[in-house]
Formats: structure tokens, C-alpha cells, sequence
């Protein structure tokens, strides 16, 4: 855009002198004759005429552009929101004005984790102590413990005693509120047998906020490497692109239900040094997303010993931890499997995300969460809580809430039974849904899906026709991205395509939720199963 204005410059500089010329080579015949002959046009007056011209040019221009904003956000992807989305959310609007205009009556937004939008229901006992908080003066009236459980109410007033002035729309210290972070910590040693520290605890508006926090502590530069697995959750790549680091990719195996491989990490590490990239850390997202997998603890202990042997920064996203539906499988914290190998503060820098907006809970607007940091030296750590600091502080609501996610209701409690009903019938409604997707996967011709382990995805596998494949192409669009559009289209149901989380080479898959409610479940499963057996008959090789 800048050279085509400075071509335009140049133009109407050259017209323009070019007419001052001939006007001073024929003066009007009325004129009288000069006394001097004409001098030449010089460099000053090349130069102002130059400047006049660039700066009208420059009025056409827009301020803002494609050439002009930084390339780091031209880069930056983010799948999960992305094209698909974008072209749902105009069907939507297409059906609000025209409900007969499209072959199916709703948008299905299997996109994303955002349960509550998808119908789940708050939890009870977290929504009462937030609104009393939110609200004190109800803790004063004699209707409220007719309304609400004494340990909510009790719990409430602990709560506000812990925030200077009680006060939750006042903005709290950076880290989060001292209280509240000591009860996240009380609830992380009590899941993991080890000591936590409030000190430790960074409350954020959600998990995301903590990961772009520690990659701009961590890269410096393009040569700056994180080893993150693929398939991964977008968020990585984004972070990673935005702060101007490089992505160092590791792939789980699909054919041992997305298994992380450490002889793989060994590879992908050697490599990326060898083109003389500085890998800073290691990326571990246990529960899988997208991939649904959970990690056993051997696995575990391997990739620990792999950190700290190589010297790398863990960076373990635990965000799904409650979402584990196998009973084969149990959720260990990585902090955990450091400390049982004998590891502490002083052996292994490890970062732990967690957010209140995954597990049974499912508050994503709410935005809270934290990440908990070990292993830092104290001059570190003085540059985390600086960073920390410009953002002021995260929301209070979200902080009250992570701390209740960490500090639920505990036997003996009056919400204790209602709570834990609450919880199980979640927790086992997702892991019936994911039995049934799964199933239906599995039984359609040029599908194959793993196991969802855990978290709320499963990432089945597309096994297109090569007709497919051309057609795609042809629309200039990856395959997976091609069908997306098209089930999209036809049935309502939005999922992302696999090219959005990063995949094997020559491989095609999609991320569907498990968040639907449970009635809607066989009708969706009946629609995919539609459309997918008249693509397949449509494009059959």
C-alpha cells in the first residue's frame, strides 16, 4: 500500500513539474519578456513538490491496514473460533430472519467447551456463596436462610472477610486475593498429598491469560523454541505466534489412543537444536485436548525425568483434571509425580493451569483460574508478578470461584450430598455422551475415533475419497475443512476441522464436543450419520 502511494507521489510530482516547466517555457504572449531566463526547477522545489504530493496520497490511505499492523497477529490462528464459526453464526442470523430458509431449525455448537451454553446448569452451591458475595446485604435479611444452605452462607461470610473491605468490585492484589489463594493452595495439597503455598498461586481471568503470561516471560525471539504436542489446543500455537516464538512439535500416536511418546520429545528436541532453536519448555495438556487421552503415571514420571534432564520448563495444563471417565485411568497433577520422585523446588521450574471453566463446573464466562508456579528463583518471580501487575488484577468473582472449585463442600457439609448429585450426574452424563459419539463414529464407513479418556472432545478420524480430497482442493480449502463446511451446511452441527489443532501430515480429522445435552445426543448422532453416508456416496472413488 506505502509503494503504491509513493508511486501516485511520484506521478503527480512528475505532472506536476512537468507543467510548471511548460508554463515557464511559453509565457502568456501578454506577459512581458523576462529579465532573467528561466531557471531550472531545482531540488528544493522537487522536494516540496514531493511532500505535497505524499501527503495527499497518504489522505486516501487508511490509517490502519493489513501492510501496517504488527505481522506477529497476521500469524497468530485460532481455529477454534475461526472460519466454520464465523459462517455458523451468519446461518444463525439467516435462520432468526428466515426459520424455513435452511434444511435443519437450530446451530449446534460443537466447537468449543462452553457447556452452559449448551444447557448444563450451574452448580448450585458455587452460584449461591458467589451471589451472596456478590450481594452482601443478603446476609443480613432473615429470608435468606430460608433461600440458601447454612454452609453456603457460612462460607460466603468467610469469603468476605478474606477481601479488603468486602468488596469484590474493588480491584484485589495482583496475584489474587491472599486468602483465597491459600485455599486453592490448601486444595491442591489436599489432591495431592504434597505442600502447596498460596505464595505461589497466580489468580487469572481464566486459564488462557497464565499461558500468554509465561510465554512472554519465555521468548525472546523467533530462535526461542516451546515444544507443544500435536494435535494441540490452539491457544498454544496463538501464544506462541503472537510473542514471536517458534512452535516445536511433537506428535502423539494415534494408534496407541494418542500416546505421548518420550523417544518423540528426544527427537523433536535434537532437531529443533540442531537448527539452532533454544527450547525453553515443554507443553503437556493432560487430559488431552483435543485428543481426550489420559496420561498414566509412568508416562508421567518419563516425562518429568525428560524436563529435567534437558533442562526445560514444564508446562502441564490440568484445566480438564475432574473430566476423566475411565476407571483404569486417574488424574495425577505433575506437581505430584515431581514431588513423589523426590523433585522439589529447587530441581524442576513447573507451571500448573487450571481454570474454573472445564470440569463439571463449566463457568467460562465467569473467568477465573490460576496457574500455580514452582521452581523459580525469587528474581523470576519478581518478573511474573510485574507482568501480572500491568493487568492490575483478574475479576474477584472469577477468584471466588476458582477458589471454590479448588475447596468444595466437604462431608458433613449441608450441600455436600446435593453437591456431590450435582457433580456425578454431570460427570457420568459426559462420559455417556462420549460412549454414544464415539460408538457412532466408529460405525460410519471412513471414520475411526478413539477413546475420550477424559476432557470434553473426541477427534475422529476422516479417511476421505480422493474425489473429496480434489474438491477440496479445487475450492482451495484443506479437506477436513472442506467436510466441516459441508456437515455444517447441511445439518447445523459446527465442529472444527483437524488442519485448525495441527495433525499428521496427510491426515484429516475434526474436534467435536461431548456437550450437548443428552437428549439432543441421538438426533445429532442421526443427522452426522445423514450427511456423512451421502458425502461418502457423493464423492465414492
Amino acid at each position: 500500500m506505502r509503494r503504491f502511494a509513493a508511486d501516485r507521489a511520484r506521478r503527480a510530482v512528475a505532472t506536476s513539474l512537468r507543467g510548471a516547466a511548460s508554463r515557464s517555457a511559453a509565457p502568456s504572449p501578454h506577459a512581458p519578456a523576462p529579465r532573467h531566463p528561466a531557471a531550472p526547477v531545482g531540488a528544493a522545489a522537487m522536494a516540496a513538490a514531493m511532500a505535497r504530493a505524499m501527503s495527499t496520497a497518504a489522505v486516501g490511505a487508511p490509517p490502519v491496514s493489513l501492510n501496517t499492523i504488527n505481522p506477529k497477529v497476521l500469524k497468530c490462528e485460532y481455529a477454534v473460533r475461526g472460519e466454520i464459526v464465523t459462517h455458523a453464526q451468519n446461518l444463525q442470523q439467516e435462520l432468526q430472519k428466515n426459520p424455513e430458509s435452511l434444511p435443519f431449525d437450530e446451530i449446534l455448537y460443537c466447537n468449543i467447551g462452553n457447556p452452559q451454553s449448551l444447557g448444563q446448569q450451574p452448580v448450585t452451591y458455587f452460584r449461591e456463596v458467589l451471589s451472596l458475595c456478590d450481594h452482601p446485604a443478603l446476609l443480613d435479611k432473615s429470608e435468606t436462610h430460608a433461600l440458601y444452605s447454612s454452609d453456603a452462607i457460612e462460607r460466603a461470610w468467610q469469603i468476605l472477610e478474606k477481601i479488603p473491605g468486602r468488596a469484590t468490585g474493588a480491584y484485589s492484589h495482583s496475584q489474587g486475593v491472599k486468602g483465597l489463594r491459600d485455599e486453592i493452595a490448601a486444595g491442591i495439597a489436599a489432591r495431592d498429598g504434597f505442600h502447596a503455598s498460596g505464595d505461589n498461586i497466580f489468580l487469572t481471568d481464566g486459564a488462557s491469560p497464565a499461558v500468554h503470561m509465561m510465554m512472554q516471560l519465555l521468548i525472546s525471539s523467533e530462535k526461542d523454541g516451546i515444544l507443544c504436542p500435536i494435535p494441540q489446543y490452539p491457544l498454544y500455537s496463538a501464544s506462541i505466534a503472537l510473542h514471536g516464538g517458534s512452535l516445536v512439535p511433537y506428535y502423539l500416536d494415534e494408534e496407541t489412543g494418542w500416546g505421548l511418546e518420550v523417544d518423540e520429545l528426544k527427537k523433536q528436541l535434537e532437531e529443533a537444536r540442531s537448527k539452532g532453536i533454544t527450547v525453553r519448555a515443554l507443553v503437556v495438556i493432560n487430559p488431552g485436548n483435543p485428543t481426550g487421552q489420559v496420561l498414566a503415571e509412568e508416562n508421567q514420571k518419563k516425562i518429568v525425568e525428560f524436563c529435567k534432564n534437558e533442562g526445560l520448563v514444564l508446562l502441564a495444563d490440568e484445566v480438564y483434571q475432574e473430566n476423566v471417565y475411565v476407571e483404569d485411568k486417574k488424574f495425577h497433577s505433575f506437581k505430584k509425580i515431581a514431588r513423589s520422585l523426590g523433585y522439589t523446588d529447587d530441581d524442576l521450574p513447573l507451571v500448573s493451569f487450571q481454570s474454573v471453566s472445564k470440569g463439571f463446573y463449566g463457568e467460562c464466562g465467569k473467568r477465573g483460574g490460576y496457574m500455580e508456579i514452582t521452581g523459580f528463583s525469587p528474581e523470576v518471580r519478581e518478573q511474573i508478578y510485574k507482568v501480572a501487575s500491568v493487568n492490575l488484577c483478574s475479576n474477584v468473582s472469577g477468584q471466588i470461584l476458582a477458589s471454590l472449585v479448588m475447596n468444595p463442600p466437604k462431608a458433613g457439609d449441608e450441600s455436600f450430598e446435593s453437591f456431590m448429585l450435582e457433580r456425578d450426574g454431570i460427570l457420568s452424563s459426559l462420559a455417556r455422551r462420549a460412549k454414544a459419539l464415539e460408538e457412532a463414529f466408529n460405525s460410519l464407513e471412513g471414520i475411526t475415533c478413539n477413546k475420550a479418556e477424559g476432557a470434553m472432545y473426541l477427534f475422529p478420524r476422516l479417511h476421505l475419497p480422493q474425489k473429496a480430497i480434489g474438491a477440496a482442493q479445487a475450492a482451495g480449502t484443506a479437506p477436513d475443512a472442506y467436510y466441516a463446511k459441508r456437515l455444517l451446511e447441511a445439518t447445523g452441527i459446527v465442529v472444527v476441522p483437524g488442519s485448525g489443532f495441527g495433525q499428521v501430515p496427510g491426515t484429516w480429522h475434526f474436534r467435536c464436543t461431548i456437550l450437548p445435552q443428552e437428549d439432543k445426543i441421538p438426533a445429532i448422532i442421526s443427522r452426522f450419520k445423514e450427511f456423512h453416508e451421502k458425502f461418502m456416496d457423493e464423492f465414492r472413488d
